[in-house]
């Protein structure tokens, strides 16, 4: 899924990196560049970080990027202009489109992330209203979720638009007087889940985890009409809350029979959601590059990575 602004520098610390250092000698592989698109959340960028300085440090390979949409992405398969998608949060039906239909792209095996999507509250809001974590009790405290971008409904702040959402579905088949407000970013939705925590103003927000924020901010999950096999089989009629997501790596079919241990490196990636909070927690908190909190991570784990390498 699911921070903008670091976007830019992001693609332009990794390019850097890749082409900045000294190649090693046992150099393999085909095709000698990597295309890595990135998408709009930290965590998604701290794990092409990763990727990123292991393909260039390791294995001598460069590493090209570019800032996309999630959706956008996918049609880069067909057109040879990505190789790896590093974070994959479900898209059933591109990986139908994409994978079973035009087989131009295939996955790549797990990310070791285990994913949570939902709707989040900060914790003194259930302390003073502990009833609120149930999805029924939600238009009991409409009023409080008010904004000038609601109106007269409660406000529910989503991130991008093009971030993995049920929301409007949520709100509309679960007849709640709520609005979806998109705050356009995930750096907007930390900004607004710290000022709501720090300043005691009511929030209900869509977000998930694996997110750095959770080790600085308390959160509460709102408790959505638990999700079954089939409940969000047509979007348009969803009324369950999100299922669990185990993330995967996707790239495109070219790059599996041609990328060499680049491909292998990828295809051996695989860590915590700690593991990733670190990174991300390295880019915010230590205001390190993208390219400085990977090398960070690497030189600290090396007993995580070394595996991955191809040999």
């Amino acid at each position: 899924m699911r921070t903008k602004i670091l976007a830019g520098p992001l693609a332009l610390a990794l390019l850097l990196t890749a082409c900045s250092g000294e190649e090693p000698a046992t150099q393999t592989g085909a095709n000698r560049t990597v295309k890595i698109d990135i998408h709009g959340w930290v965590g998604y960028q701290a794990q092409a970080a990763v990727l990123s300085h292991l393909l260039t440090h390791e294995l001598g390979y460069r590493v090209e990027t570019r800032e996309m949409a999630e959706a956008e992405s996918w049609k880069g398969f067909e057109t040879g202009e990505v190789d790896v998608i590093v974070e994959n949060w479900g898209h059933n039906d591109l990986k139908e489109e994409y994978i079973e239909k035009k087989k131009v792209a295939l996955s790549a095996g797990l990310t070791g992330n285990k994913g949570v999507i939902g709707w989040y509250v900060p914790e003194w809001m259930v302390r003073e209203h502990p009833d609120i974590v149930d999805w029924r009790n939600l238009n009991k405290y409409a009023t409080l979720f008010r904004t000038p971008k609601s109106g007269d409904l409660g406000q529910v702040l989503d991130g991008d638009p093009s971030f993995v959402t049920n929301d409007e579905a949520l709100v509309k088949n679960l007849n709640l007087n709520y609005k979806v407000v998109y705050s356009g970013s995930e750096d907007a939705l930390i900004k607004a889940a710290q000022n709501a925590t720090k300043n005691k103003t009511p929030l209900l927000m869509y977000f998930y985890e694996p997110q750095w924020l959770f080790t600085k901010v308390k959160l509460v999950k709102i408790n959505l009409p638990p999700h079954a096999i089939g409940c969000d089989a047509r979007p348009a009629k969803v009324a369950c809350d999100y299922p669990p997501y185990l993330l995967d790596k996707i790239v495109s079919r070219k790059f599996a029979e041609t990328g060499g241990k680049a491909y292998e490196l990828v295809r051996n990636f695989q860590w915590t959601n700690d593991h990733q909070n670190r990174v991300a927690s390295y880019m915010i908190n230590d205001d390190l590059s993208a390219a400085e909190a990977a090398k960070r991570w690497v030189e600290e784990n090396e007993i995580v990575w070394k595996d991955w390498i191809p040999r």
